[in-house]
């Protein structure tokens, strides 16, 4: 990683705020996006922390992203409801749908939030990771920008396309929480890796001459690869299909072209889903089925070198939430470098920790 700065959460939002704010945002997208960001940091997922930063700016810059768009939501059907974002960027619409899409899961068992022109850039965990801390089942798709080929081929077709999934459990564990796209990699660890000088791994990229590759700046050039061959481009076609016509909204090669500016920020739809299991077996007995999928847990965590999903981010969360984060000296210079210069002494109070 380089030199780094240590910064405490709290530097790290304020940060975040600061500049999103200074560029135009208004203070309520300004505070969702930063709230996202700096969740991303406290989990040590670098990739969609403030990292991003400068893909919500460029968005804003170009014209193509709205910073003071309010969320609008529509009841479309007694377990569906619609919040479309006006082009602004997705955290402050999640926020808005997801006490509503809580209640109607409840009410009816299940229930399915569609998200529609919403810029995002960001990881689709928290989404799910809210609903199952309120005792729900939850899945999130969403679809990004033209930036996979599908199994065989060698262009750009699919976006990274990740799909989420939250598990509740019992008290004293955080919920069970996935996310992962359905190329080999997420974006940004390509465009991090491009950063830092970092090879790929094997599988991960093609280039423009549909060669493999394991240089990032190739990689970017052609095409990422989806995982496990036909099995992750099924699961992107799926979700480019859930998070675009079901809801109304586009593709992710629509996404893509409509990107003029190229900036990395695609416009498009997501959809969540939220079920309520005690209303999904005969007795209803929502202890139970709990303690079964921890059946399940146990049995996994019995094997040596094995783990549950999102363990990692857990642990990370309680030393990133006492000692801070370390953030790139070169991303903060960046960041820096597009910072209206009214900022300059905020900025210096939030980058003020010590190199590490």
């Amino acid at each position: 990683m380089g030199e780094a700065v240590r910064l405490s959460l709290a530097e790290v939002q304020a940060t975040a705020r600061a500049l999103l704010v200074a560029h135009g945002f208004n203070l309520a997208h300004a505070e969702a996006i930063a709230r996202t960001v700096t969740a991303a940091e406290r989990d040590e997922c670098r990739h969609h922390g403030l990292f991003r930063i400068p893909f919500y700016i460029g968005a804003l810059r170009a014209g193509q992203a709205s910073p003071d768009a309010e969320p609008v939501l529509r009841d479309l059907a007694p377990a569906v409801i619609q919040v479309d974002a006006g082009f602004g960027f997705a955290p402050l619409a999640l926020e808005l749908g997801h006490a509503p899409l809580a209640e109607r899961a409840r009410q009816n068992g299940i229930a399915a939030l569609a998200v529609v022109n919403a810029h995002n850039v960001a990881a689709l965990w928290p989404e799910v990771e809210r609903l199952a801390e309120r005792g729900l089942v939850a899945l999130a798709f969403v679809s990004s920008a033209p930036y996979v080929a599908p199994a065989g081929g060698t262009k750009p077709l699919f976006g990274t396309n990740p799909m989420a999934f939250g598990w509740p459990r019992p008290a004293g564990h955080p919920p069970l929480v996935f996310d992962q796209a359905s190329s080999a990699s997420a974006r940004g660890e390509i465009q991090i890796r491009l950063q830092e000088g970092q090879t790929l791994p094997a599988g991960w990229a093609i280039g423009p001459d549909g060669e493999p590759t394991t240089d990032a700046g190739t990689a970017l050039a052609g095409a990422q690869l989806p995982f496990g061959g036909v099995k992750g481009s099924s699961i992107a076609l799926m979700i480019e299909l859930l998070a675009g016509p079901l809801v109304g909204d586009v593709l992710s090669f629509e996404a893509g072209a409509r990107d003029k500016a190229g900036t990395g920020a695609p416009c498009g739809g997501e959809f969540v889903i939220a079920i309520d299991p005690a209303r999904c077996t005969a007795g209803g007995d929502r202890t139970a089925q709990l303690e079964h999928g921890e059946r399940l847990f146990r049995r996994i965590l019995e094997q040596e070198g094995t783990r549950l999903p999102s363990d990692r981010r857990y642990r990370a969360r309680e030393r990133t939430v006492r000692e801070g984060v370390d953030v790139p000296r070169a991303l903060l210079e960046r960041l820096e470098a597009i910072s209206p210069g009214q900022q300059a002494s905020r900025r210096d109070d939030a980058f003020g920790g010590e190199p590490s």
